[in-house]
């Protein structure tokens, strides 16, 4: 296995982790009453550039779109519409969410690919 596999599948591993902590510190922070949506994108992106050792723009653009859908999934899991809480429902309906909520959900993206995109060692 070359380096280059190699990183990615670290990076991606460590990604999954993030993603995995950031999800139930969420809900854990939920609890708390602190609504902190752009955590699980923001340790994605930890965990998918911290054992890494080069630059990778498919690291990045993977990860981003898993904080994307976590996200999303995060949200709808925890605060679905009332009307109908299922998640094509809500899929359809992104655009009636509070600007806040599409502002972390944003965020958590940016967040995941920018610090999973690496640096050159």
């Amino acid at each position: 296995m070359n380096d280059k596999t190699r990183n990615l599948l670290l990076g991606l591993l460590g990604a999954a982790v993030g993603g995995v902590v950031g999800y139930f510190g969420f809900v854990w922070g939920l609890h708390q009453g602190l609504y902190a949506l752009m955590l699980p994108g923001g340790l994605i992106g930890i965990g998918g550039g911290l054992l890494v050792k080069d630059r990778s723009i498919l690291r990045a653009t993977l990860c981003g779109v898993f904080a994307a859908c976590l996200g999303l999934f995060t949200e709808w899991h925890h605060a679905h519409f009332i009307a109908d809480p299922s998640l094509g429902y809500f899929l359809t309906h992104i655009h009636q969410l509070r600007g806040l909520t599409l502002l972390m959900l944003a965020a958590g993206t940016g967040f995941a690919a920018w610090l999973s995109l690496g640096r050159q060692r």
